[in-house]
């Protein structure tokens, strides 16, 4: 008799939610590793977990989210503060990978999975070192192609023969690649011939392509100018705050001078434009899908 998860999802409609959100901060807490590892080039399997003083971190110390809060937020070996970044990243995967089991067929959320943990891995390397890697803009973009061969559905195509439903999902993978990286790499250049010094970096431009991958051309352009937008009101925010209080806000974007040196918001410092790209492009997967077609659609007579 073939699985049918909908007979449990009837039975126990909240089993499968906890099951995907254990999983997802499962998840989170290896992203933690892929985070603080891949811009040092260390290894993310060997050595295993471990504090800062050079002690293993013991299974029942590395539970994802709960360790934290049961340890009170320090290491039980040595008790140095463990940051609470660690715990907020494993929930914050847990609730959108939560987000696409309910709001998605199954094969649609895996790919949301997968989607979801690139976008959080490359947001916080880039707020930490002001570099996307190649892992999750190439790699991503990648993955994205082939997992929209595979799974049609991932870009709306459900044709009832599958090698055509896959062929059209493939174009428009491969058209948001390039339309999305394209485009950003135009911008790119025109604002360096304007403002006479590189605006956008060149991850960023494999990371919108690599956006355009799993969410099509529309997802690509939502999540440029929607990202423009998230990123406006964010540094205006933390700029206010730290104009009238003199105090940069904890959850102010960090900034640094074209030299690499720290500087406070203002015109001229350089703030990563990659979290606000992975923010815009998780709000287009995860809702504004149908909206923005719609409003493409509305277009459609003017050209």
């Amino acid at each position: 008799m073939p699985f049918d998860y909908t007979q449990i999802s009837a039975a126990f409609p909240w089993f499968f939610p906890l099951a995907v959100g254990l999983f997802g901060a499962c998840i989170g807490s290896f992203l933690n590793v892929v985070i603080y590892r891949v811009p040092l080039d260390k290894s993310i399997v060997f050595p295993g977990s471990h504090c800062g003083c050079g002690q293993p971190i013991h299974w029942y110390d590395n539970i994802p989210v709960f360790s934290w809060f049961l340890l009170r937020g320090r290491a039980r070996c040595c008790g140095r503060n463990f940051s609470a970044r660690y715990p907020s990243i494993e929930l914050l995967t847990a609730l959108l990978f939560v987000a696409c089991w309910l709001l998605f067929p199954p094969l649609i959320a895996l790919c949301g999975w997968i989607f979801i943990s690139g976008l959080i891995a490359a947001t916080f390397i880039d707020l930490d070192h002001f570099i996307i890697p190649d892992a999750f803009t190439l790699g991503l973009g990648v993955v994205g192609v082939l997992l929209s061969a595979i799974i049609p559905a991932l870009h709306g195509q459900d044709h009832e023969y599958f090698m055509l439903a896959s062929l059209r999902a493939l174009v428009c993978s491969l058209q948001g690649l390039l339309v999305g990286s394209g485009l950003v790499l135009w911008i790119a250049l025109l604002a360096e011939v304007l403002l006479k010094k590189e605006a956008l970096g060149f991850g960023d431009v494999k990371f919108i392509g690599a956006i355009g991958a799993f969410c099509g051309w529309q997802g690509a352009l939502f999540a440029l100018f929607g990202g423009a937008t998230i990123g406006t009101v964010w540094v205006a925010l933390a700029w206010t705050w730290q104009k009238f209080t003199g105090k940069t806000a904890a959850a102010a974007p960090r900034s640094e001078t074209p030299d690499g040196e720290p500087a406070p918001l203002g015109f001229g410092a350089q703030i990563p434009f990659g979290p606000m790209l992975a923010a815009a492009a998780a709000l287009y997967f995860l809702g504004a899908r149908p909206w923005v077609s719609a409003w493409f659609d509305t277009l459609n007579p003017l050209f």
